[in-house]
């Protein structure tokens, strides 16, 4: 058996394998960035761009599924909001909260509605939030804001989301 020791002696940077990460910069370049001599080397990539580029991955794909955070509050995307067959499937009388993609900025108005609504902090709202529609991932400055505004409201120290699950829901 080897030891910690003599594995960290027998160490080569020779048998690592060379490794390179694809890179679409926010004006759409793309280029490739590998090590090299303890230092990143970057090739651009020669294959055209077509058009402008838009700096992140384009997901074309519809996404139509909405979570049910309450029975009268649901959040989904640009994309369910525009489908009337899936607008149909709900009653009167609901809310749809939505944003282009139904992860950050619509999650996180919904998180802060429901830790002032509801009295309820800010891991009970997310997780709640987060069992409704998997994919939200607000960004850190919504996140750092959402931690801020509980801060603020200390005086909410109760959090009802045990009395919520039990039944007693409005």
């Amino acid at each position: 058996m080897h030891s910690l020791s003599q594995e960290i002696k027998a160490f080569s940077r020779n048998n690592l394998r060379k490794q390179c990460t694809r890179v679409t910069t926010l004006t759409g370049k793309k280029i490739i960035e590998t090590w090299k001599d303890a230092s990143i080397h970057v090739v651009e990539e020669v294959e055209p761009s077509e058009g402008v580029g838009c700096g992140y991955v384009q997901d074309l794909s519809s996404d139509l599924q909405v979570g049910v955070i309450k029975p009268w509050l649901l959040l989904g995307s640009q994309d369910a909001a525009h489908d009337l067959d899936v607008l149909k499937k709900h009653k009167d009388g609901v809310v749809l909260v939505h944003c282009n993609a139904g992860v950050s900025r619509a999650a996180a108005i919904v998180i802060g509605f429901l830790m002032n609504s509801e009295e309820i902090s800010f891991t009970s709202a997310f997780t709640m939030v987060k069992n409704a529609r998997p994919s939200i991932c607000p960004n850190s400055g919504f996140m750092e804001q959402l931690r801020t505004y509980q801060e603020s409201n200390k005086s909410n120290k109760c959090d009802k989301i045990p009395q919520l699950e039990s039944g007693n829901s409005s």
